[in-house]
């Protein structure tokens, strides 16, 4: 693809190489407490001298620095928007590499249909762990990033996160694990918690008031848990049971006759795919079937492998408005020959938050206050904002599962004003 112009962005992916995965962390440990005894006994016979007073650090956001990165062709007196953008280009893992260079295409989309030519977007290697991501964000931060995009997987995002506090400089990262999340650190993901509470309050809008989840034994598993338990309170409904389940077997035997005898009204389950349809059968043998109880979804139910499967018709699920990502699919296999992946929008959405934000203060464009504004951004995908502890809450739709499709029976919001079920 050659429309991109060099002079606003820089790419240098091919001059990554791979460091090792892992930092000996004990041995670097032993040294140190060798170290601190030879002091200890030292201090013992000599006293130290007093502490010399060191000037403060100069601070990330104070300004222009010699090593900042400019291009040869920028103007002297102008500040350019530098943005840091952090993936797992060389991670172990295929489908990782390939999903990493489809959220750098759309990044780069994002960047030329912005046409703001001030911006230099630069990019780094997540690598495969939390000490190459840190290496490239300290990177990032030397050539002056004022923002960093990324990284994708949440123990790169907790390594990234205290050396991006340290230089002032916020996160916007791709995790969905919202433990990461807080004092600068951004999650622009989808996150199961937005799809519970969406659910959820739709079906306590519709009369259910008795809830009941089955839920997998993993860390998906543990969010939606976590919400369900939050959000069915909220709505001014009862936790019926919440029963968790192995997601490597997906036997509910015992989970469903157990959430029988508790007599949901609606029951939130939160698998998708052909597991969700293997686990169908058992709920239909208890009464845990749409003809008895309301079935309801995650955001994993958008997704055709469950259609026809009579046990799960009429359920409904939270998930983007159908389609809101057509015109950007159309573009992006017009630009690269291929149909991206659904996390591809993130990377879109994010650059594109970049440039609407690009014209403020220079190290000041992107301060709380404006990433967390409460109307929100409009997305690839529909509607989205941060929240004060750095979640990203979204407009999403509510889908009935139909014998030959998904049919919307509740819109997805387009504003933040006056949102309700």
């Amino acid at each position: 693809m050659t429309r991109f112009a060099s002079s606003y962005l820089t790419i240098p992916i091919p001059a990554l190489k791979k460091a090792g995965r892992r930092v000996c962390a004990i041995a670097g440990l032993a040294a140190i407490v060798s170290l601190a005894a030879c002091t200890t006994e030292q201090q013992a016979q000599v006293a130290p001298p007093p502490p010399v007073a060191q000037p403060p650090a100069a601070h990330q956001l104070a300004g222009e620095q010699p090593g900042f990165l400019r291009l040869p062709n920028s103007a002297p007196n102008q500040v350019p928007v530098r943005v840091g953008i952090l993936l797992p280009f060389s991670n172990g893992s295929p489908g990782t590499r390939k999903l990493a260079t489809a959220m750098m295409n759309a990044a780069e989309m994002a960047l030329y249909d912005a046409g703001n030519k001030n911006i230099i977007l630069m990019a780094a290697d997540e690598g495969g762990g939390p000490g190459e991501a840190a290496t490239a964000a300290q990177k990032l931060l030397d050539q002056g990033a004022e923002i960093i995009l990324g990284p994708l997987f949440s123990q790169s995002v907790a390594a990234v996160a205290p050396i991006a506090r340290d230089r002032g400089v916020p996160v916007i990262a791709f995790s969905t694990n919202r433990d990461v999340a807080g004092n600068g650190i951004y999650l622009l993901s989808f996150q199961p918690e937005n799809d519970v509470k969406r659910v959820l309050a739709y079906a306590a809008a519709q009369g259910h008031s008795k809830f009941a989840a089955l839920v997998p034994q993993n860390p998906y598993g543990d969010h939606v848990a976590a919400a369900f338990n939050q959000d069915v309170p909220a709505d001014s409904g009862a936790v019926a049971d919440l029963e968790r389940f192995s997601s490597d077997t997906g036997d509910v035997v015992t989970q469903a006759a157990a959430i029988a005898k508790t007599t949901p009204d609606a029951l939130l389950v939160a698998q998708g795919g052909q597991l969700l349809r293997g686990i169908a059968p058992t709920l239909a043998y208890d009464g845990l079937d749409n003809s008895h109880v309301q079935l309801l979804g995650t955001g994993v139910w958008d997704d055709s492998a469950i259609l026809n499967e009579p046990a799960l018709v009429g359920g409904w699920f939270a998930a983007p408005q159908p389609d809101a990502d057509s015109t950007f699919d159309t573009h992006y296999q017009a630009d690269f020959s291929t149909m991206p992946p659904q996390l591809s929008t993130l990377a879109y959405d994010a650059v594109s938050l970049v440039a609407l934000l690009a014209n403020g203060q220079p190290y000041h464009r992107f301060t709380a206050a404006a990433l967390t504004d409460p109307n929100g951004f409009a997305g690839v995908t529909g509607i989205f904002r941060f929240t004060a502890d750095g979640a990203c809450e979204r407009g999403l739709a509510i889908l009935s599962v139909g014998a030959d499709g998904f049919n919307v029976v509740s819109p997805a919001p387009t504003t933040f004003q006056h949102v309700g079920s």
